[in-house]
C-alpha cells in the first residue's frame, strides 16, 4: 500500500515537472505565464492543469488563440468565469497570489540561462487575478487582447483599450457583475534596466453610479483658456492652445525658455527603519527651481528632522516630477506641462529592497499661481529604510518609461542606489519605483490624440545632499526627455542643453550644429544676456484702478488695493460687499406700489414718495380726496376713487360730468361706465386729448384720432409721453414707397442693420412680434453699422464703411438719400438729438466724434482727442448729455460731455473688455451698455456711478437699445436679437433673422417722441447756425467750414 501511494506521487511530480515546461513559475509559486520559447508548437486552443501536490487539486483554466501577420503577432485570451478557481498558493508559511502575463522565457548566457524579461497583465493584489474573468480590453467580458512581437524579441507589448462592458442582459448572463468601487489602476511591471519595452497602457475603469443622472457642465468652467492662449473651435467642442513663444495644455501657459519655479508644502508621516514612531510633516517647505532651456531641476525642502533627512536622500523623485514636466525636449517629443499643463495629481508608491518598506508619495499640482510659479502639495506616508546620519547617497543615472493614455500617464523603474557609510564603507541598494499621473485633457481636440504613446525620461547628473545644520535636503538633476529606444544621438547644442544661452532665454536649433538664443517673454537682451522688462514702470496704466502694479521676472503682477478684491475676469478690482440696491431686492419699507414710488440714491439709501392722487411720507400712503368744490361741473356729483376720481352728470343732465346740459341727447347714449372706471379725456371740440392718462394707476399713454392707444407710448408714473396733437400734424408728402422701401405699420418697432439691409421687429408691448419681422430697407453690397431713428419726422439714418456716408429714408416710405459723403473713414455709432434737430456720429479712423443738422449742411468737430475705437454713441437731448464707448483693447471707458463737447470726463475704464453697444434710458435714467469682452450687461445712473450687473454670460454683442423693461441687443455668435428683462436680470425671448449673418446697429423706431424739452427746441434756441444743448443751456456754435460769419 505504501509502495503504491509511493508510485502515485512520483507520477504527480513527473507530471507537474511537465507542466513547468509550458508554465513559467514566478518566485517560487504558480503562476499564469505563458512562455514565448514555445509558441511555435503551441496548440491554438488549449487548457493547462495546476496541480498543487500532494494537498489538493484545482483547476484554473483559460483559452489561447494566436494570430501572426507579416508584421505582427497578436494573443487572444479567454478567462472564463469558472475557469479561475483559485488565486494564490501557500508558500512556505504565506500564500503568494497568482500572476499572469507574458515572460520571454530562458536567456541562454555564456554558463549558465536565467530568466528573460517579462509582462504582467495582473498585479500583487488577488482581485486582479479575479478581474481576468470579470473584465476585458476587449470589450467583451473575459477576452483580452493584446498585440505581441515575434519569436526571439520581447519588446511592444500592447494590449487592447476597449474596457467597456456591454449589459448582463445583452448576454442572457444571469449573474450580475460584481460591484465595482472607484477608480482601479493597473501598474505596469517591473522592468530590467536597459530593456527596450514599452510598458502596457493603463486604462481608469470609472465608477458607475446606481441612479445615474445627467450633469450639464459649461465648457467655459472647464475650459477657460489661459491668458496667453488662444481659444479654437472643433466639432465636438473647443480646446485651448497656447499662442507662439509659450507652451503647455493651453489652460496653464508658460513662457518658452523661462525659468520655472515650483512651491508648496509637504506633510504626512514617514517611519524610519524599525523605529515605531513616525516622523511628523506639517506644512513643511518644498521649494523646486529649473532651467528650462537645459533641463537641469534644483529641489528643496526645509525644517527635516536630522532623524529622517538622511533616510530621504535616496527619494531625488519626491522632485522628479518638476523634472519631468519641464525636461529638455529632444525633437519630436514634449515634456509633462506641453502636454498636460499644470494641473494634475501624481501618485507613487516606493518599496525598497530587499526589506521590502513601502513608501507612498501624493502630490496634487494645482497649477500656475498668482506668481507664475507652479504650486504643489505633497503628502508622504509609509516607511523608508535607514541611512546613518554623516551617510552619503549617490544615485547612478536612470531612465524611466512614461506611458500616456487618455487622462492618465504610468511609469515603473528599478533604481540602484549607493549609500557611503561615515566608517568608509559603501552599500548598493534597490528600490522599485512605481507611479500614475491623473489629469484632465480637453477631448475635442483629435489632433491631441496624436501624443507618442510612450516616452522616456533619461535622468543624469543626480546629486543629493542632506544639511544637518540647516536642515535642507537638496536634489539636483538633468532631466531629458525622448525616445524610448534612444534614437538618434543629437549633437544641436539645444537638444544637449549645452549652448550657453541665458538662464531667461529659449534655445532655437538650425541646421546641423547651428542655434539661436532668444530672450524669453517678458525679458529683453541679445539671448546671451537677458533682462527683466519692468512692465509697472514702462506702462503706469497696466493694472486697473483700486489695483497696485508689482513687478516680477518675466512678468508682472496687479494687487487690489485694501477693501476690494478681484472680479470675474481676475483683473479689475471691485468693492467688497458692495452696496445693495433696496428698491431692486425688494427690501425697502415703501408702500405698495400701487401707491408709492422707491427711488435708489446710492449705497443702502433710497426715498420714499407717494405717487399722485396720494398723499404721506412715502412709506405711508392716503387716498387724496380730489372731489373739491368746482372740480366737476355743478350739475354733476364728483365720485373720489383710488388715486383719481371721476364725475358724473345728475340724473336729467347730459355730459361728462365736466360739462352737463339738461337738453335732450341725440341718438342712444352708452351706458355710463362703472364708478372709478378710466373715462378718456377730450378737447374742447370733443376729440380726443392726443395725450390721456389715469391717475389711480400713475400712468400715461398716446392715443390716436379714435381713441385707440398706440401700442409703446405708455410711460410709467411720474412722466408723460410727448404725443402729437392729431390736428397739428399735416399728412406726409412725399414719393411713392420705391420697391426696396417698405413702409412700417403702426406700433414701436426695432430696427437692425444686418449687412446691406435695415429689417424692422414690431413690439407689442414688450414682445417681439417675430412672425411680423421685415425688410424696412435694402441696400446691396453695403456694410450698414450703426442705426438711428427720428421720431419727429419718422425718419431712419444709418451708417455705412463700404463707401463711407451717413444716409436716411423715412420709415414710412421714400428714396433713401446721403446726406453726408466726405471727411469719413470709418463712421461706426451714430444718435439723433430730436429735439435740437441734430445728430452725432463716432469715426473709428479719424478717431474723432462730429455733429451735424439732421440734413447735414452744418458740421462740426466736437471731441478730437484721446480716442482710439470709439464706436457706440448715444444723445439724453432733454439733459444736454452726450455718452460714448471706446473699445480700445489697452485701454477701453465709457466716456461723457456735453452735447457741444463740453464737461468731458471718463463714467467708467474699469472692467471692461470691448465695450460695443451703448443705451440711455430717459424713464430711469440708466445709461446702459453690453461688452463683448467682458460678456456682461451693465447699468449705471451717471450722476450717481451707481453702476451695476444686469447680465452675465453673454457672448459678443455689438448693438443695444432700451424700451421700458427690455434691453434689446444684437449678438454676432448667435446671429440674433436678444431681448433681455433687466429687473429681472435674465433673457426673455431671441429672435433669429432668415438671413443668417452678422447684425449690427440697433434702435427702437418709438410711435410717439419721449417727453423732454431742452434750451435748443424752441426757435432752435435763438441760434442762428448749430445750437448744441447743455444740461442748464445751450451753445450757439459754428459749423467747421463756415468762415467770417458770426455765429449767435
Amino acid at each position: 500500500m505504501l509502495l503504491a501511494a509511493l508510485i502515485f506521487n512520483l507520477f504527480l511530480l513527473i507530471l507537474f515537472i511537465f507542466f513547468l515546461r509550458l508554465l513559467y513559475c514566478f518566485c517560487s509559486f504558480c503562476s499564469v505565464f505563458i512562455n514565448f520559447s514555445v509558441f511555435c508548437s503551441f496548440v491554438p486552443f488549449g487548457s493547462v492543469v495546476l496541480v498543487v501536490l500532494m494537498f489538493y487539486l484545482q483547476r484554473n483554466t483559460f483559452q489561447l488563440v494566436l494570430a501572426s501577420l507579416e508584421t505582427a503577432s497578436y494573443a487572444v485570451v479567454l478567462y472564463a468565469r469558472d475557469g479561475v478557481q483559485f488565486t494564490s498558493t501557500p508558500v512556505g508559511d504565506r500564500p503568494m497570489v497568482m500572476h499572469s502575463g507574458f515572460s520571454k522565457g530562458l536567456v541562454r548566457g555564456f554558463l549558465f540561462s536565467s530568466q528573460g524579461p517579462y509582462y504582467r497583465t495582473s498585479t500583487d493584489d488577488e482581485a486582479s487575478v479575479q478581474a481576468l474573468a470579470e473584465e476585458t480590453n476587449s470589450g467583451l467580458r473575459g477576452v483580452w487582447v493584446y498585440e505581441i512581437g515575434t519569436s526571439p524579441y520581447f519588446s511592444n507589448v500592447a494590449p487592447g483599450e476597449v474596457t467597456d462592458l456591454p449589459t448582463e442582459e445583452e448576454h442572457g448572463a444571469s449573474n450580475q457583475r460584481r460591484p465595482f468601487d472607484g477608480q482601479q489602476v493597473e501598474y505596469p511591471p517591473y522592468g530590467s534596466e536597459g530593456e527596450q519595452i514599452q510598458i502596457h497602457s493603463v486604462q481608469y475603469q470609472p465608477h458607475q453610479p446606481d441612479n445615474p443622472e445627467v450633469v450639464v457642465v459649461d465648457d467655459t468652467d472647464i475650459n477657460k483658456c489661459s491668458q496667453f492662449a488662444d481659444c479654437q473651435d472643433y466639432s465636438a467642442g473647443f480646446c485651448c492652445h497656447c499662442r507662439p513663444g509659450f507652451y503647455g495644455n493651453g489652460i496653464q501657459c508658460v513662457a518658452e525658455g523661462k525659468p520655472q519655479r515650483m512651491n508648496g508644502k509637504v506633510n504626512g508621516r514617514v517611519l524610519v527603519g524599525g523605529s515605531a514612531s513616525p516622523v511628523e510633516f506639517s506644512s513643511n517647505d518644498l521649494h523646486s527651481y529649473v532651467v528650462v532651456n537645459d533641463g537641469r531641476s534644483y529641489v528643496a525642502i526645509s525644517d527635516i528632522p536630522p532623524s529622517v533627512g538622511p533616510s530621504l536622500q535616496p527619494l531625488s523623485a519626491l522632485g522628479g516630477v518638476i523634472g519631468w514636466a519641464f525636461a529638455l525636449e529632444q525633437p519630436g517629443f514634449k515634456n509633462g506641462f506641453s502636454i498636460i499643463g499644470g494641473e494634475f495629481v501624481r501618485q507613487a508608491e516606493v518599496t525598497f529592497l530587499p526589506g521590502n518598506e513601502k513608501l507612498t508619495i501624493r502630490q496634487e499640482f494645482k497649477g500656475i499661481d498668482e506668481h507664475d510659479h507652479l504650486a504643489v502639495s505633497t503628502t508622504l506616508e509609509g516607511r523608508v529604510p535607514e541611512v546613518p546620519r554623516g551617510a552619503t547617497v549617490q544615485i547612478d543615472p536612470y531612465s524611466e518609461i512614461y506611458q500616456y493614455s487618455n487622462n492618465l500617464i504610468t511609469s515603473s523603474s528599478t533604481r540602484d542606489y549607493t549609500v557611503s557609510f561615515p566608517d568608509g564603507s559603501t552599500e548598493t541598494r534597490t528600490y522599485q519605483w512605481r507611479q500614475t499621473i491623473t489629469f484632465q485633457s480637453c477631448q475635442n481636440d483629435e489632433s491631441s490624440r496624436d501624443t507618442r504613446p510612450t516616452q522616456m525620461l533619461s535622468v543624469d547628473q543626480v546629486f543629493v545632499m542632506f544639511d544637518a545644520q540647516s536642515e535642507i535636503i537638496r536634489f539636483a538633476m538633468s532631466n531629458k526627455i525622448g525616445d524610448v529606444n534612444g534614437g538618434q544621438p543629437q549633437e544641436n547644442p539645444c537638444f544637449t542643453g549645452r549652448h550657453g544661452c541665458d538662464t531667461n532665454a529659449v534655445c532655437r536649433p538650425g541646421s546641423g550644429t547651428q542655434f539661436t538664443c532668444e530672450c524669453a517673454a517678458g525679458f529683453i537682451g541679445d539671448g546671451r544676456l537677458c533682462e527683466d522688462v519692468d512692465e509697472c514702470r514702462e506702462n503706469p496704466q497696466i493694472c486697473s484702478s483700486h489695483a497696485i502694479c508689482n513687478n516680477h521676472p518675466g512678468t508682472f503682477r496687479c494687487e487690489c488695493d485694501d477693501g476690494y478684491q478681484f472680479a470675474n475676469d481676475g483683473h479689475s478690482c471691485v468693492a467688497v460687499d458692495g452696496p445693495i440696491d433696496p428698491c431692486e431686492e425688494g427690501t425697502h419699507t415703501c408702500d405698495i406700489p400701487e401707491r408709492a414710488q422707491c427711488t435708489y440714491t446710492g449705497g443702502s439709501a433710497y426715498i420714499c414718495s407717494c405717487l399722485p392722487g396720494f398723499v404721506g411720507d412715502g412709506r405711508v400712503c392716503q387716498d387724496v380726496d380730489e372731489c373739491q368744490p368746482g372740480r366737476c361741473h355743478q350739475d354733476a356729483i364728483c365720485y373720489n376713487t383710488q388715486g383719481s376720481y371721476t364725475c358724473q352728470c345728475r340724473p336729467g343732465y347730459y355730459g361728462d360730468g365736466v360739462y352737463c346740459s339738461s337738453g335732450e341727447s341725440h341718438g342712444p347714449r352708452p351706458p355710463y361706465p362703472p364708478v372709478g372706471q378710466y373715462i378718456p379725456t377730450c378737447d374742447e371740440n370733443g376729440a380726443y386729448e392726443p395725450t390721456q392718462c389715469h391717475g389711480s394707476i400713475g400712468q400715461c399713454w398716446c392715443v390716436d384720432p379714435n381713441g385707440r392707444e398706440i401700442p409703446g407710448t405708455r410711460s410709467g408714473p411720474g412722466t408723460r409721453p410727448m404725443c402729437i396733437d392729431h390736428g397739428g400734424v399735416p399728412p406726409p408728402i412725399g414719393p411713392t414707397p420705391r420697391p426696396d422701401v417698405h413702409p412700417l405699420p403702426p406700433g414701436t418697432h426695432l430696427l437692425y442693420a444686418q449687412s446691406g439691409r435695415i429689417e424692422h421687429v414690431p413690439l407689442e408691448g414688450y414682445d417681439m412680434k417675430k412672425d411680423d419681422a421685415k425688410p424696412l430697407l435694402h441696400l446691396p453690397e453695403k456694410v450698414i453699422i450703426g442705426v438711428a431713428y427720428d421720431c419727429v419726422d419718422k425718419m431712419v439714418y444709418w451708417t455705412e464703411i463700404t463707401s463711407p456716408s451717413i444716409s436716411r429714408a423715412s420709415i414710412q416710405g421714400g428714396e433713401p438719400t446721403a446726406v453726408i459723403t466726405t471727411e469719413l473713414d470709418s463712421p461706426e455709432g451714430i444718435t439723433v438729438d430730436h429735439l435740437s434737430r441734430t445728430m452725432f456720429w463716432t469715426d473709428s479712423v479719424k478717431d474723432r466724434i462730429e455733429v451735424a443738422s439732421l440734413e447735414g449742411t452744418q458740421r462740426r468737430v466736437i471731441v478730437d482727442s484721446d480716442l482710439v475705437n470709439p464706436r457706440a454713441i448715444i444723445a439724453d437731448p432733454p439733459n444736454g448729455n452726450l455718452y460714448w464707448a471706446d473699445w480700445n483693447r489697452d485701454a477701453p471707458k465709457i466716456e461723457t460731455s456735453y452735447m457741444d463737447g463740453s464737461s468731458r470726463r471718463v463714467l467708467v475704464k474699469d472692467d471692461l473688455g470691448l465695450p460695443n453697444g451703448l443705451t440711455f434710458d430717459p424713464q430711469s435714467s440708466l445709461l446702459c451698455w453690453a461688452d463683448a469682452g467682458t460678456h456682461k450687461m451693465e447699468c449705471m445712473n451717471p450722476g450717481r456711478g451707481d453702476r451695476r450687473q444686469v447680465l452675465e454670460g453673454i457672448q459678443y454683442p455689438f448693438g443695444i437699445t432700451a424700451f421700458g423693461k427690455n434691453i434689446y441687443y444684437t449678438d454676432w455668435r448667435r446671429d440674433a436679437v436678444v431681448a433681455v428683462d433687466r429687473y429681472a436680470g435674465r433673457e426673455s425671448d431671441e429672435f433669429q433673422p432668415q438671413k443668417r449673418t452678422k447684425l449690427y446697429g440697433i434702435t427702437a423706431a418709438l410711435s410717439q417722441c419721449p417727453s423732454g424739452q431742452n434750451y435748443c427746441s424752441v426757435n432752435n434756441g435763438g441760434c442762428t447756425r448749430l445750437c448744441l444743448a447743455t444740461p442748464t443751456g445751450r451753445t450757439c456754435t459754428c459749423p467747421d467750414n463756415v468762415v467770417g460769419v458770426d455765429c449767435v
